[in-house]
């Protein structure tokens, strides 16, 4: 993961990302990836899984 922190509490799931962040550009170069959870990941302690991405237009 870049840029993504997942916690849960009780059953609430809270994703964090620091907007301010970027990881240069998207595969296509269309956009600026700021965050991802590069696929399908685990929350964590659950049984759901959960993918991600923020991105901006370049």
């Amino acid at each position: 993961m870049k840029n993504v922190n997942l916690s849960v509490t009780g059953m609430t799931l809270t994703i964090t990302v620091d907007l301010s962040k970027d990881f240069g550009p998207s595969s296509s170069g269309k956009t600026t990836i700021i965050a991802t959870t590069e696929g399908n990941v685990p929350v964590p302690g659950r049984d759901e899984k959960i993918g991600l991405n923020i991105y901006k237009k370049k």
